[in-house]
């Protein structure tokens, strides 16, 4: 095996064996490293900063990615470092690209029960699909949160998901009586029919696997075009909705915090900005003076 290869990929068991990391996570590192290997085409403890910082401007990365690939590199490169493959890390003084906080555009609560109401829940698909619509937009989930869901971690009884988030982090969320309806419909009828062999995983494929992250961007963007939103729809689109319907009602933001996982409050306060946003809106729509 090429000895950039081993290295990578012992960099990658590290990483998984003391943080814990999720899958997609050890995907993009090893992605990001790989790539930068590819690219220059020598042996990688050799590399130099001024290597790094071509690949990272040639590459045609977006800012946010270039962000990301820096970080996998300081951690390899630290990783090497420690291991005694290199004397010196690369990484050490570049600085990351600054980016601006993008705010993410949302859907009204008219346009998200459109989407909900969307699924012909007489059909196996069509009530499996409102279920996890449901499930996202009630609990603020991530995508790769929702596809991973386990039947063990809904508590239909209790009314409750546990949910495990970015480095295994748990919370538990409450689920609304609504949601709940959609959700026990769907276990004992819809995924039933799904599940061809036993699974662990609640949401089921038509081939009875689990859901991926990409049929459900496909799905959700289907439904959306169904209902006449020209929006820009992504993954997390009922996500934002979730916290920015929140604060728009008055959620305490620590809370809103909570519910969605974030490990730190400035990523949540991007939906005060939305908030605003649309209050300057209003009032310029409909105020006299405004």
């Amino acid at each position: 095996m090429n000895e950039n290869i081993q290295l990578i990929e012992s960099f990658i068991d590290y990483m998984w064996s003391n943080f814990s990391l999720s899958k997609n996570t050890l995907d993009a590192y090893q992605s990001d490293i790989t790539k930068l290997y590819q690219f220059h085409q020598k042996n990688i403890t050799t590399f130099k900063e001024q290597e790094i910082t071509n690949y990272l401007t040639k590459s045609k990365l977006s800012l946010s990615s270039q962000r990301r690939a820096l970080s996998s590199f300081r951690g390899f490169f630290l990783y090497l470092e420690e291991q005694k493959q290199i004397k010196n890390n690369p990484c050490q003084y570049i600085k990351p690209p600054k980016v601006n906080k993008t705010i993410p555009e949302t859907l009204t609560f008219i346009e998200v029960k459109k989407i909900l109401d969307a699924p012909d829940i007489s059909t196996t698909n069509g009530l499996r699909d409102r279920a996890m619509f449901e499930l996202m937009y009630a609990c603020g989930l991530r995508v790769s949160e929702l596809v991973s869901l386990t039947s063990n971690q809904v508590n239909i009884y209790n009314e409750n998901i546990l949910i495990k988030g970015k480095g295994n982090k748990e919370r538990i969320l409450p689920i609304a009586i609504t949601t709940l309806e959609i959700l026990t419909n769907y276990k004992d009828n819809a995924r039933k029919k799904l599940e061809k062999v036993k699974s662990p995983y609640f949401f089921l494929s038509q081939k009875g696997g689990a859901m991926s992250r990409h049929n459900f961007w496909h799905m959700i963007k289907k439904y959306a075009t169904q209902c006449g939103i020209i929006k820009n729809i992504s993954p997390h689109t009922l996500r934002h909705a979730f916290a920015t319907h929140l604060v728009q009602n008055g959620a305490n933001l620590r809370s809103v915090q909570l519910l969605l996982g974030h490990s730190d409050i400035s990523t949540t306060q991007i939906y005060t900005h939305i908030h605003n946003i649309r209050l300057q809106k209003q009032h310029k729509e409909h105020h006299p003076r405004g």
